[in-house]
């Protein structure tokens, strides 16, 4: 179920956000909302991008194994390349 939630903007913002508009032949509350989304689905990517560095960092103190430096560096001039590799293991 959709809320409504007040947004207070600066004269400037609102402006900006009209103009957007119009050349967009959108509203400016569509403009908000998909603004809203993008922000929520970057956030939430890094928020698990950073879930998944801890854990690994977690799993590397308690082992100690990691990529040998040379593999990676391997790795990284492959992509460099334009080739399409996973990661090494």
């Amino acid at each position: 179920m959709a809320q409504t939630r007040g947004v207070k903007l600066d004269d400037t913002t609102q402006m900006r956000l009209v103009a957007l508009a119009r050349i967009r032949e959108r509203s400016p509350h569509w403009l908000m909302c998909r603004a809203i989304e993008t922000y929520l689905d970057r956030e939430e990517k890094f928020e698990k991008e950073k879930r998944e560095d801890m854990q690994r960092w977690e799993d590397y103190q308690l082992t100690g194994i990691a990529i040998p430096h040379e593999k990676v560096a391997a790795w990284l001039e492959e992509l460099a390349k334009g080739e399409d590799k996973p990661c090494p293991r």
